[in-house]
């Protein structure tokens, strides 16, 4: 009796302590359903604020002129690659005499600058850029009928002059059609624009370009000159934004004055070592890859492309981090990541060959990727704050002058140093890097307290509208 009273007891405990089991686990899973329900609101919404802070709150008409560009950088993706394979593979012209061509343009591109500022100064960015579209679209247009080396010089020294004006007109329009605080903005926004555009063309030129039909590279010369008439297109959509009447203290006009801003002088210096070491030098990654490791050509599509979309895939959310920072932090930074870029490439280049060294290159171009995105929102937005406003013009064609003297200078030192010793080329650009970065950092000390820091521009509060571009414009 007793054991039958204890068993009894013994089953209503048990039946008990299932039931409080299982109502704690149906507790548990409500309130982990709960915790689940607001952590995973609580990161939509986190997610939503994040994007909106991306948001570059830019007018209609900035947002015109990047679609322009985009287009107009497609075209020029679809060219550039096949260049001197027209030249060379379809016309018959010497590799000496394309690079002597293809030198022709940054030449032009220098000598042009002077003028194009005075230019941009005078006449506007818009009216400036129209007229670097012009010349360019004629440039291409003509080019199905080269058949000498001398026609390729002339025309391509016409794109150049025509790339003197596009620069400075493009840079000065953005920047007085873009209140100051949202500059970087513009600038990042640019930079995805050209690269995003450069890469989609360089692969349909490539599908579309076969030098066992040379009328293929007609199209693609003519489909380049079409995306310069579309630009234009745009751009008469936009008024000209006129500039600020200059204060007494302002009134010198002319080079001489620009010139006498040591500050601005000092960052030209620095962005031909920019250019020369970085953009320069890594255009040479392509035949030494290929040359010295064994690299397939579609590798060395893969790095191109890498590399681009990287850009366009955080240029936004790195220009939102560089807000309140130091600039010339940002642009040692740079040049530091250019170094390790370069040393990456070395250490491919001695250790592996064919695929494991393209792995190491592909990992070179994101690295010096992360460089690039640096630059956009910092370099452009300071001569944009450096510059008074009715010089703004010879400021830009000085900026845009730097980079075709980088240009030149680049390929004049690591082409030579490529055929004589490949693995001479990246120690030297990283170790000039290294002193780039060091002489930013003592730019930084002499640059005036308001252009030392990108400027902060906020989110975009809930119903707010877009900025209007701006003062001065018509």
């Amino acid at each position: 009796m007793t054991s039958a009273i204890t068993d009894s007891v013994s089953s209503v405990e048990s039946r008990e302590i299932t039931k409080v089991s299982a109502s704690r686990k149906v507790a548990a899973r409500a309130s982990s359903s709960t915790v689940g329900s607001v952590v995973g609101r609580v990161s939509v919404r986190s997610l939503a604020t994040y994007l909106r802070g991306l948001d570059p709150r830019l007018s209609r008409q900035v947002w015109l002129v990047q679609t322009g560009g985009v287009v107009n950088s497609f075209g020029n993706g679809v060219v550039f690659p096949f260049i001197v394979i027209y030249l060379h593979n379809v016309r018959g012209i010497s590799f000496a005499a394309a690079g002597l061509a293809l030198s022709a343009g940054a030449v032009a591109a220098l000598a042009a600058g002077f003028s194009a500022g005075t230019v941009v100064d005078r006449a506007g960015g818009r009216n400036t850029l129209l007229l670097g579209l012009l010349l360019q679209a004629a440039s291409f247009a003509l080019f199905p009928l080269v058949r000498e080396a001398w026609h390729a010089v002339a025309l391509l020294a016409l794109e150049g002059a025509g790339t003197a004006c596009f620069w400075p007109g493009q840079s000065t329009l953005l920047s007085r059609l873009t209140p100051p605080e949202r500059t970087p903005s513009a600038f990042a926004l640019q930079r995805i624009s050209m690269n995003l555009g450069l890469g989609l063309g360089g692969v349909v030129g490539g599908l579309i370009a076969s030098t066992s039909h040379p009328g293929s590279f007609t199209v693609l010369f003519l489909l380049d000159a079409a995306t310069f008439f579309i630009f234009i297109a745009v751009l008469t959509t936009i008024g000209e934004p006129a500039a600020r009447e200059p204060e007494p203290h302002e009134a010198a006009v002319g080079y001489r004055a620009v010139l006498r801003d040591r500050n601005f002088v000092w960052l030209l210096c620095l962005n031909v070592l920019f250019v020369a070491v970085g953009y320069e030098v890594f255009a040479l990654l392509p035949p030494f890859a290929k040359n010295y490791a064994g690299v397939s050509e579609r590798w060395v599509g893969t790095m191109w492309l890498a590399n681009t979309l990287l850009i366009v895939l955080i240029q936004l959310p790195v220009s939102k981090a560089l807000e309140g920072r130091r600039r010339m932090r940002a642009l040692a930074l740079m040049s530091l990541l250019f170094a390790a870029a370069a040393l990456i490439v070395l250490g491919g280049g001695v250790l592996f060959a064919g695929t494991a060294a393209a792995l190491v290159f592909v990992a070179a171009t994101l690295v010096f990727g992360l460089g690039e995105v640096l630059q956009g929102p910092t370099q452009a937005p300071l001569v944009a704050d450096l510059a008074p406003d009715h010089l703004r013009g010879r400021y830009f064609a000085l900026g845009s002058m730097s980079w075709s003297a980088g240009s030149i200078l680049g390929p004049a030192v690591g082409g030579p140093l490529l055929g004589w010793h490949p693995l001479t080329v990246w120690p030297l650009a990283a170790a000039i890097s290294v002193v780039a970065a060091f002489g930013c950092l003592a730019l930084e000390r002499r640059l005036p307290e308001r252009v030392q820091r990108s400027p902060v521009g906020g989110g975009l509060a809930e119903g707010e509208p877009m900025p209007k571009p701006a003062p001065g414009y018509t």
